[in-house]
């Protein structure tokens, strides 16, 4: 397993410091939420860019890629009738796999439930639609830099749009491109009626990137999900890609969320 670790956990801490001590705890790969950078991917100037890859490489660390895509920005929606706003959107979802790129990552997340929400009118069908034409629209420039759009299914607490795996795979073939996959996240797939293991073996053909986290909030093994069973399923599926962790409740400490997280998944992986 290649275990990685989203770098919002690490709040106010300088990069320098927060990439250090996450190799220090035996991540290997760190995944950046552009807004630690600044609020649009618009605004990261090469020489930023170039600087935070250098601090990546510095603390011997890969970068795996981008998540919370669309947060803290604004005018960009998902799965709007508006042709002018997803062609927004899907413009600057193109700019976010430059910015992937620069910095050395290939994954990136799409998650953004307050982007993709179905707006009054509009069924699921059509978000379906929506969201597959804005997606189309930054396709060709993240197969150009060999990018993989991650499409991220969240629980029906989160929104209302892409509350399966199912769906997140028929939204994927819709969009109908090599680089457009599927996330899985163990928080939302223990909101379905099956088994988290279960849905990681029927979607093994599709999964490109996996978050480790809980429904508590916390990180893995901080919650009640047992994820022996998970990190079994993940081998039988022969997953080769990263095991990143994502927490949103940091109350524990910047530092327990770390080292526990990554204790309890190498005794699950062993």
């Amino acid at each position: 397993m290649k275990y990685a670790i989203c770098n919002e956990t690490f709040q106010d801490w300088p990069f320098e410091k927060a990439f250090a001590f996450a190799r220090e705890c035996g991540y290997t790969g760190i995944e950046i939420a552009p807004f630690t950078i600044a609020s649009s991917a618009y605004d990261i100037t090469p020489e930023k860019r170039q600087e935070v890859k250098e601090r990546i490489k510095a603390a011997d660390l890969e970068c795996v890629g981008l998540h919370w895509l669309l947060a803290k920005t604004e005018g960009y929606y998902l799965t709007t009738p508006d042709e002018a706003v997803r062609k927004k959107t899907g413009d600057y979802l193109a700019e976010l796999a430059r910015l992937c790129s620069d910095l050395e990552g290939t994954i990136m997340v799409l998650g953004s439930p307050h982007q993709r929400n179905l707006l009054p009118g509009v069924s699921h069908e059509q978000g379906l639609e929506f969201a597959a034409d804005t997606i189309r629209r930054a396709m060709p420039v993240l197969e150009d830099k060999g990018v993989t759009l991650a499409l991220e299914p969240l629980g029906p607490g989160e929104g209302d749009f892409l509350n399966t795996a199912a769906s997140g795979v028929d939204l994927m073939k819709l969009v109908n491109s090599p680089n457009c996959r599927l996330h899985l996240d163990v928080k939302a797939m223990s909101t379905e009626s099956k088994p988290v293991a279960d849905i990681i073996r029927e979607n093994a053909d599709y999964v490109a990137h996996f978050h480790a986290n809980d429904p508590n909030l916390l990180g893995p093994g901080m919650g009640e999900v047992e994820f022996e069973p998970i990190f079994q399923a993940l081998k039988d599926i022969d997953y080769q890609g990263w095991v990143s962790v994502e927490v949103f409740d940091y109350s524990p400490g910047i530092e327990k969320l770390c080292v526990d997280s990554m204790d309890y998944m190498r005794r699950c992986a062993a």
